[in-house]
């Protein structure tokens, strides 16, 4: 509906948006955004209808908005390399939003040109897919690093949290999931390798309709140092399933569920999970 591009200074505030048959909210190639006070709606089902998808800018904030549509609530996007840049994104701040129906709050699964200093703060979900969404898979490459996530509640999602460098495995648009390779096997590491490092997950309480979540990283390329603090997540199905990462703490973490194990573990390194585990979950 509305693509801005090569703006500095770029304010957009106080507007609703409604049913675009794409994405609705644009902001291409710019610094210095602020996006605010934005209602955003468009059918639960109806595909590509992202709310907004900054796309290789920085120094962005998105606050107090309300967005309700049938694709990504938010895509923080990077789908290329930027001339004179380490990173094609950064610097990302999206706080005090409602996210309702949508497939939640995402960086990619467009990552080639790299995104770093992303923080979501004092957000809630309801009914959403996807809370949090980090996505990308082999030949998408780039890096994504020191993103931070806290004060954030969600009620009914599905699920709350998605790390992974399979997303042509778990898409949220598909009705019907595949499954990644059970056992891949190593691929050569190149510039089209994605990176996932460095992410903390802090002060978050979620109710889910089906499972906690995933982590999954490649076995040529784990994801590493992922951080949860003060977690809370009750799973009406399955718990959250961690493989192919390294670092990944644990610190007063609570994961319920009521089939399964409330983490599984493969290939991983996960600290503090014995105490997860006398905290309350299996």
């Amino acid at each position: 509906m509305i693509v801005l591009t090569g703006c500095q200074n770029l304010h957009v505030e106080n507007i609703t948006l409604r049913d675009s048959p794409k994405f609705h909210l644009v902001p291409t190639d710019c610094d210095g955004v602020v996006i605010s006070n934005v209602t955003i709606t468009a059918p639960e089902h109806a595909a590509n209808t992202d709310a907004i998808d900054p796309s290789v800018c920085r120094n962005v904030l998105i606050t107090k908005c309300r967005i309700d549509v049938g694709d990504d609530n938010v895509a923080i996007k990077s789908g290329r390399k930027v001339e004179g840049r380490e990173f094609g994104c950064e610097n990302v701040t999206v706080t005090d939003c409602a996210f309702l129906h949508g497939h939640g709050m995402s960086i990619g699964s467009e990552t080639a040109g790299g995104v770093r200093n992303v923080v979501v703060r004092n957000c809630a979900f309801e009914g959403t897919e996807n809370g949090i969404r980090i996505k990308s898979q082999r030949g998408r490459g780039g890096v994504v690093e020191n993103v931070s996530i806290s004060d954030i509640t969600m009620k009914d999602v599905d699920p709350a949290i998605t790390l992974t460098c399979y997303y042509m495995y778990n898409s949220a648009g598909d009705r019907v999931q595949k499954s990644a390779p059970e056992h891949d096997t190593a691929q050569p590491v190149d510039e089209r390798t994605p990176v996932l490092r460095n992410i903390q997950i802090k002060n978050l309480q979620a109710t889910t309709k089906r499972g906690a979540g995933i982590i999954q990283g490649l076995p040529e390329s784990q994801i590493t140092n992922v951080v949860f603090e003060n977690v809370s997540i009750s799973a009406a199905t399955k718990g959250l399933v961690i493989k192919n990462a390294t670092g990944v703490q644990f610190k007063n973490v609570q994961v319920t569920c009521k089939e399964g194990p409330s983490v599984v573990v493969e290939n991983a390194q996960v600290e503090g999970l014995d105490a997860a585990k006398a905290a309350g979950g299996k």
